[in-house]
């Protein structure tokens, strides 16, 4: 029954995300609360709750920091050498700023953190997308996509899981999935590549002040217009849907999507550019070595951030409310989310699901366990935390796998599998950044990432086969 329930919760609340009837918040909440009175325990749901909130406390005061010192950095210009070199790969073309998006995500993933890498892939991009009137779907999905493959880095948390989990080393599992790894990442470009052919098609072959689309922009150039101080007109279309105009309402819209391009923005600190980035390669240094809790760090590099670059307490209050907004959406979405965990963990719903997918799977298929479990593991990572999955199901798998002769290690490997889909999962903090930034619905997004995903993970795992690594 509570196999059946498990199921059912998790149902409810993505059809009504996706359907728009809740907004994740209530559904996180609500949903999980009637499930827990379902199931006869809702006189323990304060426990649960609790225990849950609890347990993610220390990723919620991680990203409120961490909002706060990457925005404090965006602030000052620290990601404008990033920002521009995007521009100038993707110019006005609609692919360009797809594959650039996807570039981008995957570069900033290699400090191993999703919030990160979502604050500055949508910060750096996110102008580009409204300026154009592109999806910002394609942005989120693209973006999710390539960092949930590079998750997979050994401090990213799924390696580590799985080599402590089986007791085995981070580096053997790890290394020999590089070729599968890679071939995911080239996957997502293709895909990116798809998806912005798409969107070209829609909107049409952009160029800028009515320049021939076979004409090249300066950097200079670029940059001015998409920080909306060119003396020129907006982005205009030579065929398609129209981007800006000349109607100053729209180009007035538009402009204000790029106010964290402007080159001339009064916070900028360009005297502080070597001491951001030495602070910033340190504080990321120390968060791979773990020499103190990521929390921890955030907190330290945020305050030292802020009294560095902005001495006066007016105008530290002033970067402290600029990004409030922010702190506040993604703060609430993971202690709402702690009600959802909590409850699934606490009624026991997660193991009886696992047990009951680990049942499920015929005797004959034992010598395939492998890939029974890169299969199970992209569901799996999406229905469950990492921690649930590394720690509850893949020991079980490891052993049923053992009796059969397979190694713990392909297993192991083969447990990374759906971590490109893991990383739009409700569960996971990170996305509720993603989808907050770039102000998209997270059922829009939902929908949208799931499908292409889900894919992505199944050419890692065929990879991984063709290979031989799993």
């Amino acid at each position: 029954m509570l196999t059946i329930l498990g199921f059912a919760m998790i149902a409810t609340f993505l059809v009504l995300i996706m359907m728009k009837k809740m907004s994740p918040i209530a559904a996180l909440v609500l949903i999980p609360a009637l499930f827990c009175v379902a199931v006869g325990k809702g006189a323990h749901l304060g426990d649960y709750v609790i225990e849950g909130v609890g347990n993610l406390a220390p990723t919620a005061a991680m990203l409120m920091f961490a909002i706060v010192y990457f925005g404090v950095m965006i602030d000052v210009g620290l990601f404008d050498p990033i920002v521009r070199g995007i521009l100038r790969f993707c110019k006005a073309d609609p692919m360009r700023i797809v594959v650039g998006t996807a570039v981008l995500a995957a570069i900033v993933s290699l400090d191993g953190d999703g919030s990160t890498t979502f604050m500055i892939t949508v910060s750096a991009m996110y102008p580009l997308y409204k300026r154009l009137k592109m999806s910002l779907v394609v942005m989120t999905g693209v973006a999710a996509t390539a960092n949930g493959v590079m998750n997979t880095l050994p401090w990213g948390g799924p390696t580590a899981r799985a080599a402590t989990a089986l007791k085995l080393d981070a580096g053997d599992i790890f290394v020999p999935m590089i070729p599968a790894l890679g071939v995911g990442l080239l996957a997502v470009i293709l895909l990116a590549v798809v998806l912005g052919r798409r969107e070209r098609k829609r909107l049409g072959t952009l160029t800028l002040d009515g320049a021939p689309a076979t004409e090249t922009v300066t950097e200079t150039e670029q940059v001015l217009v998409a920080a909306g101080g060119g003396s020129g007109r907006p982005y205009g279309s030579t065929g398609g849907a129209g981007v800006g105009g000349t109607d100053s309402e729209d180009a007035g819209k538009a402009d204000e999507g790029f106010k964290g391009l402007d080159p001339h923005r009064a916070t900028l600190r360009p005297g502080l550019y070597w001491f951001n980035a030495g602070l910033t390669i340190a504080l990321l240094t120390a968060m791979i070595m773990e020499l103190m809790p990521i929390p921890v760090l955030f907190l330290l590099g945020a305050a030292l951030a802020l009294t560095v670059n902005f001495p006066h307490m007016p105008d530290q209050r002033a970067r402290i409310a600029a990004h409030a907004d922010n702190v506040l959406n993604v703060s609430g979405m993971v202690f709402a989310a702690a009600v959802f965990t909590g409850v699934l963990t606490g009624t026991g719903m997660v193991d009886h699901m696992a047990d009951w997918l680990v049942g499920a799977i015929p005797e004959g298929m034992g010598p395939h366990m492998a890939l029974v479990t890169g299969v199970l593991s992209i569901p799996l990572t999406y229905f469950m935390s990492n921690d649930g999955f590394y720690f509850g199901v893949v020991p079980v798998l490891a052993e049923a796998g053992a009796a059969h002769g397979v190694s713990p290690l392909e297993i192991a490997r083969a447990s990374l599998v759906g971590q490109p889909l893991h990383m739009s999962s409700p569960l996971v903090p990170a996305v509720y950044v993603l989808v907050g930034m770039a102000k998209v619905e997270f059922g829009d997004h939902t929908r949208f990432t799931v499908k292409w995903a889900a894919i992505t993970s199944l050419v890692v795992l065929g990879a991984g086969l063709l290979f031989g690594i799993i």
